[in-house]
């Protein structure tokens, strides 16, 4: 296996990561009310924040480097595709067959618990909210994989198709009076637009810049206009209460805002480049990589431990949010998020793990490595 890689590729991958991490970690309120649990927001409490959620809504870059990484892989130095497809796959669910274990384990003993002293602790970890917070990094692992195994169907899609899927399913819902349901078309079709971006980088389909600052400045000036003057809510995340999510199921303003986020990513790769030559930052972005998923499927755990576990309320934790200072609250609680992070990254990223069969003894590769590999 070939050393020589574009690490700037795993740069983005981490920055999607992180920008995901921290922007649950930022907005997600769970508020302990007695026995009672919820979810709320400050982009609800504070709607001039909203902008803000810009920077954090990252999910188009899982996609866009996906789909560059399914569709590069060199013939002379990998498996057949059904195989890559397969090894892939078990290394995007080994990690998620742990989490539901864990949480299976965790909720049998919570109900064995509430027999004994109900309510509390043991109807929290047992409610409806909780759970959906465990379980909602699942929904992404399941269209990534579906798109992943679609590959020989989708690879050479025009991204132009799907996108235009996406503007007819809003505009059946939203003006023409299509059921609700039809919006989950977008799932699909959504996050098939940056998938084929990256499919076509793979083909050479963006070496020149005015490509990028094309799809930079029409995804951004397409996304503003939807905002301004379609009823398109700010928020690029879910907030609680909201009539209409960007995300949930995403719609074409979610589509575009993804768009000018590829095209930005195509023109920090040369920075990205300079930065990844010095061994601290790859070191960072490499060790990042390799438990990608692990991070990935327990950040909201770790949000969950800390609130639910530290004796309450307290401001910017469990405390519903009703102005910027929540926020400046919620901050400080960030380290203790990524203590408990650390702590359940130290217990099961060895799921994660697996060595390539195509290396060598003399050098094995890194699950980055394996994903990642003859990008160049």
């Amino acid at each position: 296996m070939t050393t020589e890689r574009d690490r700037a590729v795993d740069a983005l991958r981490v920055v999607a990561i992180l920008g995901v991490v921290l922007g649950h970690w930022l907005v997600t309120a769970l508020v302990v009310d007695g026995d009672a649990v919820r979810v709320a927001s400050p982009l609800r409490a504070v709607p001039g924040l909203a902008p803000a959620s810009w920077l954090f809504q990252t999910l188009a870059l899982f996609f866009f480097v996906g789909g560059l990484v399914a569709s590069r892989p060199s013939a002379a130095r990998r498996p057949a595709h059904r195989q890559w497809v397969s090894a892939r796959l078990q290394r995007l669910f080994r990690p998620v067959i742990v989490l539901v274990a864990v949480w299976s384990a965790i909720v049998i003993a919570a109900t064995l618990w509430a027999y004994v002293e109900p309510g509390g602790l043991a109807t929290a970890l047992r409610s409806h909210t909780v759970l959906k917070l465990v379980a909602s990094p699942l929904w992404f692992l399941l269209v990534f994989a579906a798109l992943t195994m679609a590959k020989p169907l989708v690879g050479r899609l025009h991204p132009g198709w799907p996108l235009a899927v996406v503007a007819a399913v809003d505009l059946g819902r939203f003006a023409l009076g299509a059921p609700a349901w039809t919006g989950w078309i977008n799932l699909a079709a959504g996050w098939l637009v940056p998938f084929c971006l990256g499919a076509a980088w793979s083909r050479g389909a963006f070496r020149s810049r005015g490509v990028a600052w094309a799809l930079l400045a029409g995804g951004a000036g397409a996304t503003v206009v939807l905002v301004r003057w379609f009823g398109y809510p700010v928020s690029m995340v879910g907030v609680p209460g909201q009539r209409i999510s960007n995300l949930n199921p995403p719609t074409l303003a979610a589509v575009t805002f993804g768009v000018a986020q590829c095209g930005l990513a195509l023109l920090l790769l040369p920075a990205l480049r300079r930065v990844m030559r010095h061994d601290g930052p790859w070191r960072t972005v490499s060790a990042v990589n390799r438990s990608a998923m692990t991070i990935f499927l327990w950040h909201q755990t770790s949000l969950l431990a800390v609130s639910l576990l530290v004796p309450g309320p307290r401001a910017g934790l469990q405390t519903a949010p009703s102005d910027a200072s929540w926020l400046f609250a919620r901050v400080l609680w960030l380290p203790g998020f990524a203590l408990v992070l650390a702590g359940c990254w130290g217990l099961f990223h060895r799921y994660e793990r697996q060595r390539s069969v195509a290396a060598s003894p003399a050098a094995p590769a890194t699950a980055a490595e394996e994903e990642l590999a003859q990008v160049r």
